[in-house]
């Protein structure tokens, strides 16, 4: 049985024996770090709308603030201790603090039990960035490009089927329970991920730096930021980043503003969150298994980040024409699908191509900083085309030429990433014939 397990996966996604237990285990830890994220994604979502729509830019700036401040601990973090000790820390850190919202949010009730919610927001914003961003840098450490163009879609299937499990359970039990007593799921589930991020440190494949390189990155704790500043390459990344984030909460803050109006209770809310989630785990599944490994090896990385773009081109010209509960959720179904399927998957390919400082360090700064100030940025565009008296469907036509510009940053950073792979492989044939 075992063998023929490993003759499927050979087949369907081209994974040598050697990589296979690397591969499962990677897997696994994406479906513990995703789940228990996608567990309490729908309550954060609820929890937003607590103090009406209005709330949603303060609690952005409140975000970015947050992630400004964790961002030099990270650091910090990652220049003293080895990898197997900070990311298992930063796992259980986490589960930790999701105990503490569950007694508090136990005892708060009416003004405190507002005030939760919104640290509650922030909270799981910092926690979802923060987490997944450590698991994608982890992974960028320990596989090569090559195995990254083939192994990262089906990795990402294990993340995918993590948040068709987890929005599945909360959508099932919304409804009937306190969603705070889903928290506990949660804490177990960074347990189980620590201990397979511990098992992917001993396998070690890829990157032979990686394998060796066991200590502490050392340097600053502006390293991150001061790293990005430095490369084009990076700051093109961040300028990636920086679109598709400002488009995306373009969108959630017309999705907020169509379900406030279409659900009057939380937990009507939270089930809705639950269910759109569930569809789009389904089909991202479906797109990782079959489609994402064959495209990026086939049509290379630029096709895979230059996909989303396109759809939201089109996507946000139908949105700012058809403003209705049936377009939002069409249009965030794919658009997520399509990021989760494609595009995220591809755009840490990118990483697998810089130093080991850029991958823990400037991505993370990417990942955090730089994606909450896209947030802000949209927040507040949001919000002020709205004193305009400009209408909040005025965003839909802003995103679009937007989408624009980031389609065209897609393809060139999918050509520059096959650049830099191709002077690797040339400058590692030119030392191997030397000696």
């Amino acid at each position: 049985m075992k063998r023929r397990g490993h003759a499927l996966l050979r087949r369907m996604v081209g994974v040598e024996d050697s990589e296979i237990r690397a591969l499962l285990l990677a897997c696994a830890y994406g479906f513990a770090i995703f789940t228990a994220y996608a567990v309490i994604r729908p309550l954060r979502d609820a929890m937003a709308l607590a103090g009406g729509v209005r709330d949603l830019p303060w609690l952005f700036a409140a975000t970015l603030v947050a992630m400004l401040a964790a961002h030099p601990l990270y650091t910090a973090l990652v220049s003293r201790w080895p990898r197997q000790v900070f990311v298992a820390f930063t796992s259980r850190f986490f589960a930790l603090n999701i105990g503490l919202f569950l007694v508090l949010g136990l005892i708060f009730k009416g003004g405190a039990e507002l005030w939760l919610a919104r640290v509650f927001f922030v909270w799981t914003s910092v926690f979802n960035l923060f987490v997944l961003s450590i698991f994608w840098s982890f992974l960028a450490d320990l596989f090569t490009q090559e195995q990254a163009r083939r192994l990262f879609g089906f990795i990402a299937v294990g993340v995918t089927v993590g948040g068709i499990v987890g929005s599945g359970l909360t959508s099932m039990l919304a409804d009937r329970l306190d969603p705070l007593f889903l928290l506990p799921v949660s804490m177990a589930l960074l347990e189980v991920a620590a201990r397979m991020a511990g098992g992917l440190c001993k396998e070690g494949p890829g990157h032979g730096e990686s394998t060796t390189g066991e200590g502490g990155l050392g340097g600053g704790l502006g390293e991150g930021i001061t790293t990005v500043i430095g490369s084009p390459y990076l700051l093109s990344i961040a300028a990636f980043m920086l679109l598709y984030t400002i488009t995306a909460t373009f969108l959630y803050f017309l999705q907020a503003e169509v379900v406030s109006e279409a659900f009057a209770d939380r937990g009507a809310r939270t089930a809705f969150f639950a269910r759109l989630d569930l569809m789009v785990n389904t089909l991202t599944v479906l797109i990782q298994i079959f489609a994402t490994g064959r495209l990026m090896k086939r049509w290379g990385v630029a096709a895979a980040l230059s996909l989303l773009p396109a759809v939201c081109i089109i996507g946000f010209l139908w949105l700012g024409s058809a403003p209705t509960l049936l377009a939002v959720a069409a249009f965030q179904i794919v658009r997520r699908t399509m990021n989760y399927g494609l595009t995220r998957p591809a755009r840490e390919v990118l990483y697998t191509v810089v130093s080991r400082t850029a991958r823990y360090k400037a991505k993370n700064f990417i990942d955090t900083a730089v994606y909450r100030a896209g947030d802000q940025i949209g927040a507040w565009s949001w919000a002020l085309m709205g004193l305009a008296g400009m209408g909040a469907l005025a965003s839909a036509w802003v995103a679009a030429p937007l989408s624009i510009v980031w389609l065209i940053l897609g393809v060139w950073l999918g050509r520059q990433c096959s650049h830099r792979t191709s002077v690797a492989v040339s400058s590692a044939a030119c030392r191997t014939r030397g000696r």
